[in-house]
């Protein structure tokens, strides 16, 4: 009879127990959605004062479940008046460098639970189409979002196209302007890699890049062709200073962004007036995949897609001598232009 009592008591402690670790692991769970119990924290600053309806940011953040399901086109009219939400011009840009880690950048100021990304790339200021269409069908691509939260879009491409500088002055000349930079020869390697990976999947044949690069005529570097040009950096910033203040930009380095994200990071998120909510949690390392992918919370993560971190064909050291050489020179004026110096050769 007491051995019966005594099973019974124990199968009741293992039931209860069962119960209490269930808790625990959902608390754990909510607890990591809501950003590891993090102080609520509304957004100020530029964006305004805070409204009695205002979201709090750790809120926001447990929320972007929602606004994903409005992005993809499941939400009606009633329920986006419900829960407050717009589509609002972006307040911050990323203009290039292609190849610089635009993609890469978006995806981790998008951990920030007060901002919110464009997904795709829009091409509204080079793409003459598209802008001719005028900038309330600009707004209607953009992501749903709560009014204090602030949009963000990249279009790489915007940074060398001539018209884009003026056109954006135009819808907003204090937009918040983001530059992210890859040392020049690597970048023009990387640009190169992307085309050829293109061609080879057409099963297209492609020059090797040292035939591009360099002029076979007189055996310099070739400023056509555009892998190089777009290296050019402060060829193309002179012309956006023509309309925006220094003070409205902020450089990126890119190559940094790869080995150590969460300082770069931090630096834009006081570009931007936004309070400091990135940190290494956000960030871990895929050995894998070699290089940083992403933890919203402690359920979901996220890695950028296959084709990024492309290895690059083998190039002549001659020739990235070459290329080197060349580009210093502008590289020495980017530094004076942007207060900020990079370690290239």
């Amino acid at each position: 009879m007491l051995f019966k009592q005594q099973a019974l008591l124990r199968q009741k402690l293992f039931v209860l127990g069962s119960l209490a670790i269930g808790s625990l692991l959902y608390l754990v769970a909510r607890v990591g959605s809501l950003d590891r119990l993090q102080p609520l924290c509304p957004i100020d600053g530029r964006f305004g004062p805070r409204s009695q309806d205002e979201i709090p940011l750790r809120a926001l953040q447990f929320k972007r479940g929602l606004l994903h399901e409005f992005r993809k086109g499941n939400a009606t009219k009633e329920q986006i008046r419900l829960h407050n939400l717009v589509q609002q011009l972006p307040k911050a840009i990323i203009i290039g460098v292609r190849k610089g880690g635009t993609r890469a950048l978006l995806e981790m100021l998008n951990l920030h639970p007060a901002v919110v990304k464009a997904s795709q790339e829009i091409h509204f200021f080079d793409n003459d189409e598209n802008y001719a269409k005028g900038t309330e069908w600009y707004r209607k691509k953009m992501p749903f979002s709560y009014p204090h939260q602030i949009t963000i879009e990249k279009s790489p491409a915007y940074f060398i196209t001539e018209e884009v500088p003026e056109r954006i002055y135009k819808m907003n000349s204090s937009i918040k302007l983001l530059i992210i930079v890859r040392e020049p020869t690597t970048r023009a390697i990387s640009d190169y890699t992307q085309v050829l990976e293109g061609k080879e999947r057409k099963n297209k044949t492609y020059y090797k890049f040292e035939k591009l690069a360099i002029d076979p005529n007189t055996c310099e570097v070739n400023t056509k062709y555009k892998a190089v040009r777009t290296s050019i950096y402060t060829k193309h910033l002179e012309r956006w200073l023509k309309y925006f203040p220094i003070e409205q930009f902020h450089i990126v380095d890119g190559d940094r962004l790869i080995t150590e994200p969460l300082p770069e990071l931090q630096l834009v998120e006081k570009f931007l007036n936004l309070p400091p909510r990135i940190s290494q949690y956000n960030l871990y390392f895929n050995a894998t995949r070699g290089f940083y992918c992403l933890r919203f919370n402690i359920v979901f993560n996220k890695c950028l897609a296959g084709s990024k971190g492309r290895i690059h064909p083998e190039v002549d050291t001659s020739v990235i001598t070459k290329l080197r050489k060349f580009f210093h020179p502008f590289n020495q004026k980017f530094y004076q232009i942007t207060g900020r110096t990079f370690n290239w050769p």
